[in-house]
């Protein structure tokens, strides 16, 4: 009888653990699936930033419109493609394409100015009149948002042929705060947004704007 009561106890307590351990793997599979949830349900429209005179600016006025998100420099090789940019905002921004940049000097200090000179220099020589932000990282701790948003929506751009390949080694070496394979590389990065911010795209330093009209005339 003795051993029958052990028996009863022993099952017992086999039971609740194992009830416990089944309890605690449907908590762990309903928390990792409502954080995947959350991942895949944020959009671009969730996040907001600072324009380059200081006002909060909140991406869901956005909504419905072709976004282009460019982290621009104006000392870099690249800097000329500011003009670029600027014809097509002025090409197409009636059809509902807004592009957007963010000033970054984590790439060889390239944009040492303040927000009110990065703008001055926009205007003045590249004739800039879409939206500038304020400066900001896109790498590493104090990476903005937006751009940490972006990197997980779209982790990596195509570089064409050899010396597309070798730009990238290049940059890829020179570029001390890229950390991770996602991070950006350089200076004029691009992102294309799609108008419902299902769709991102992710374009190259070394990619000309003129060569993503065609990715923005599908996306109108």
């Amino acid at each position: 009888m003795y051993i029958c009561i052990v028996n009863d106890i022993n099952q017992s307590i086999l039971k609740t653990v194992n009830n416990i351990l089944i309890g605690a793997a449907l908590l762990l599979v309903s928390v990792a699936a409502c954080a995947q949830n959350s991942k895949s349900m944020a959009k671009i429209y969730d996040f907001k930033a600072q324009s380059n005179r200081g006002a909060e600016v909140d991406f869901a006025q956005y909504e419905g419109q072709v976004l282009m998100i460019v982290n621009t420099a104006s000392k870099c090789g690249f800097t000329p493609q500011y003009d670029g940019l600027e014809e097509l905002y002025q090409k197409y921004k009636d059809q509902g394409l807004v592009i957007i940049g963010f000033p970054c000097d984590q790439f060889a200090h390239q944009e040492p100015g303040s927000n009110e000179e990065i703008a001055e220099f926009c205007r003045l020589n590249h004739g800039v009149t879409f939206p500038l932000m304020a400066k900001v990282d896109v790498n590493g701790a104090n990476a903005e948002p937006i751009f940490e948003y972006l990197k997980t929506q779209a982790p990596s751009e195509e570089y064409k042929g050899l010396k597309g390949k070798a730009t990238r080694k290049m940059l890829k070496g020179i570029s001390k705060s890229v950390e991770k394979d996602s991070d950006i590389l350089w200076n004029f990065t691009k992102f294309l947004v799609s108008r419902d911010g299902s769709v991102v795209k992710r374009y190259a330093p070394i990619t000309e704007p003129k060569d993503i009209e065609k990715d923005i005339k599908e996306m109108l």
